[in-house]
């Protein structure tokens, strides 16, 4: 009769690629929802004790492989699970501050890589192409930490900060690979050959992904944003603004806003962009206007001042005269161009005042 620590090792061997997966899952989701500040100690300090869980787990489960000694079921559950809810939670929390950060196009790579990793799980079974994926994949969590950390302890953006970040990074990784070769008992040098392949990959295309915009401008976020009438600040310190008035399913429906705008009136782009304490930098509110061949034509750019520290977001805004019907977008960037945030409206030229509610941006 088959003991019954047999039978659970049993099942465990056979469900261990699909459990591992549901704890990766589960960390994700569980940081995605859960994570709410990103200059909140508490949040920083969650996310790197799961990178060293991560790390601790990976030499710990890189020892059992190499020293060729039979696997305690139990142990190798916890260990893997705990390192893959940690990868999980890291990539969690990243995508949720990178998503805030921007659109979804400087997103979709952390989708990408939850895909990889999914499939990683269920198809790479040799103990080197899964060792060469773990190790990329933690490389990664190095660097995206990095990118978004280095900002709140310098209290800038940038160029310059975010190479700091990658060059912080690959530090870290040859750390975490002599603590490897010394406690993990690693000592295949091809494995490591193609680990560092794998990381130097990694490390060039996120450059170049960062020198081509593809990634927000993280920490900042966009927390509120519209096109207005009028805009005109209160004795209490607060916006008052001007908006139209939207009728039945209209305000449900208009994925863009529709504004119905007075020959030579002007309108007004308001933004409130979060950005932590004692980070102030510069941002650019880019009118655009949709030209006859459907491109977007840059009508100007604003340049405006943001500090950092207030939770509801740096209140701002822009306003532009000589208005054409059209479909209009306004693009919240950094002065480099890192987008922040998009607001699209089309312009409607009327005869009659459109009717309006007065809003209050506290």
């Amino acid at each position: 009769m088959v003991s019954r620590t047999r039978r659970i090792k049993v099942w465990y061997e056979e469900h261990e690629r699909h459990i591992s997966t549901v704890s990766l899952i589960g960390g994700f989701l569980f940081d995605s929802f859960a994570l709410e500040r990103i200059d909140s100690l508490a949040v920083n300090g969650w996310l790197i004790l799961n990178l060293v869980l991560v790390v601790v787990c990976i030499i710990l489960i890189n020892r059992e492989d190499n020293i060729g000694h039979k696997h305690d079921v139990w142990k190798h559950f916890w260990l893997f699970n705990i390192m893959q809810f940690g990868f999980g939670a890291v990539l969690g929390g990243s995508f949720r501050f990178y998503l805030r950060s921007g659109t979804i196009s400087g997103s979709w790579p952390f989708l990408l890589i939850l895909l990889a990793s999914l499939l990683a799980n269920e198809f790479l079974r040799k103990h080197y192409i899964r060792l060469v994926f773990r190790l990329g994949f933690l490389y990664l969590s190095f660097f995206v930490l990095s990118i978004f950390m280095l900002p709140l302890i310098f209290h800038r953006i940038g160029a310059l900060i975010f190479v700091l970040s990658g060059l912080v990074s690959l530090a870290l990784f040859r750390v975490f690979m002599g603590l490897l070769k010394k406690f993990g008992k690693e000592r295949s040098h091809q494995n490591v050959r193609k680990v560092w392949l794998s990381v130097f990959s990694i490390f060039f295309l996120i450059n170049i992904l960062y020198f081509t915009n593809l990634i927000p401008p993280i920490p900042l976020s966009l927390k509120d944003a519209g096109i207005y009438h009028s805009i005109a600040l209160d004795s209490s310190g607060n916006y008052r603004v001007s908006e139209e008035v939207k009728i039945g399913l209209s305000k449900y429906l208009q994925w863009r806003q529709k504004i119905h705008l007075l020959p030579g009136e002007p309108l007004y782009a308001y933004a409130a962009i979060f950005s932590p304490g004692s980070l102030n930098t510069e941002i650019v509110h880019e009118w655009q206007e949709k030209n006859e061949f459907g491109e977007w034509v840059t009508a100007t750019r604003i340049p405006l001042l943001l500090s950092g520290g207030r939770a509801e977001g740096f209140r701002t805004y822009s306003t532009k005269f000589s208005l054409t019907p059209g479909e209009w977008q306004v693009n919240v960037e950094t002065s480099r161009g890192q987008l922040i945030g998009r607001i699209k409206f089309e312009i409607i030229e009327t005869d009659i005042s459109p009717a309006l509610n007065t809003l209050v941006k506290d």
